[in-house]
């Protein structure tokens, strides 16, 4: 028989949550019938009711079953997320439904926040398990008997898998087809869906900036501009105080409140997404690279990316160019600690 994968799916879910994974493994159920063998998985799809659910974007889903209708042995439950899974979470029903359903399956997914629901039906009590990033905060306040790592991409902790925004869903996914089918399978289904099996570094190189936000006051506005405009100038917490108008403390108090990160941590990041974009759009070479986004020598700029973004300039340039040489020897410099400049030396 083949192995049963069921989506809990309700109202105001993520539409990619369900389509990506789904079609992961229907990629591999095709990968297996090319080869002259039998489909893996058979795919479903359960809402509370039974009922079609319209998704945030408001796509409109339609439901095999109903949770409680449901029925194991399940090699695969998957919980996906999106802003219904609140009313999910809250419901009694529901999360006894979910917690049943667990109980019958041989490993248990969530993508994105579709972790509220596993948490609130205890599946993850004392368990390590991800979130996406922006959720993280609120997700380890609201279950504190959970270790949250907001960090990985996705992560397994027994037989329960957790992973980080919606597109997480996919490379979580991939994980679960290459544990099941073998790393072939998985590799080919990537590269059909132009896909990397293994996506390189963390959740930081996706929400370095989306962190951040543009200041309330106009002196705050502008010290921004001028750091975005001139990523290689002097951006030391006393020059940019001088630009406000404002005394280093006051400046950085005002910062950190309007911003919601300190002026170092955004230059820094300023000058981080330069570089990357640098890199993925250009075949400048890196010394070029570093001088142009402020970081002034290149083994500067590879201790940064390694430090924030857990991949090499050269790494992340083959990665996310389609055009990329074949990568030379390794380059010298060693790991160091992963604290943030002091904001009185930032260069």
């Amino acid at each position: 028989m083949p192995d049963h994968v069921a989506f809990l799916i309700y109202p105001d879910c993520l539409s990619l949550d369900v389509a990506g994974p789904h079609e992961v493994f229907a990629g591999a159920n095709r990968w297996l019938t090319a080869q002259g063998r039998a489909a893996r998985y058979r795919i479903s799809l359960a809402s509370p009711d039974g009922r079609p659910v319209i998704t945030e974007s408001g796509l409109v889903l339609q439901a095999d079953t109903a949770w409680s209708r449901l029925r194991g042995p399940l090699h695969t439950l998957i919980v996906t997320g999106g802003r219904g899974v609140d009313v999910q979470a809250d419901t009694p029903a529901s999360v006894r439904q979910v917690q049943r359903l667990a109980h019958q399956s041989g490993r248990v997914a969530s993508i994105c926040i579709g972790g509220f629901l596993l948490a609130s039906a205890g599946l993850l009590e004392g368990r390590r398990a991800t979130t996406h990033w922006a959720y993280a905060k609120r997700f380890a306040q609201r279950f504190p008997g959970v270790r949250v790592d907001s960090e990985p991409i996705f992560m397994r902790d027994g037989k329960v898998w957790t992973s980080a925004g919606a597109s997480a869903g996919i490379d979580l996914a991939l994980a679960l087809v290459e544990a099941d089918i073998g790393r072939e399978a998985a590799l080919d289904i990537a590269r059909w869906l132009v896909l990397f099996l293994r996506r390189p570094g963390t959740q930081r190189q996706f929400s370095a900036q989306l962190s951040s936000q543009m200041a309330e006051s106009d002196p705050l506005r502008r010290v921004q501009a001028h750091i975005a405009d001139q990523l290689q100038g002097e951006h030391s917490l006393e020059h940019l105080a001088e630009r406000a108008h404002m005394s280093p403390r006051h400046f950085a108090r005002c910062f950190r409140r309007e911003v919601g990160i300190t002026p170092a941590r955004y230059v820094l990041g300023l000058r981080l997404e330069a570089a990357r974009r640098m890199l993925e759009e250009t075949h400048k070479p890196l010394e070029h690279v570093a001088e142009q986004c402020g970081f002034g020598s290149t083994e500067t700029m590879r201790r940064w990316f390694l430090r924030a973004l857990k991949v090499t300039p050269w790494d992340y340039r083959q990665r996310f160019h389609p055009h990329t040489p074949t990568r030379p020897g390794p380059s010298a410099g060693a790991l160091f600690d992963s604290s943030f400049p002091n904001e009185r030396h930032q260069t």
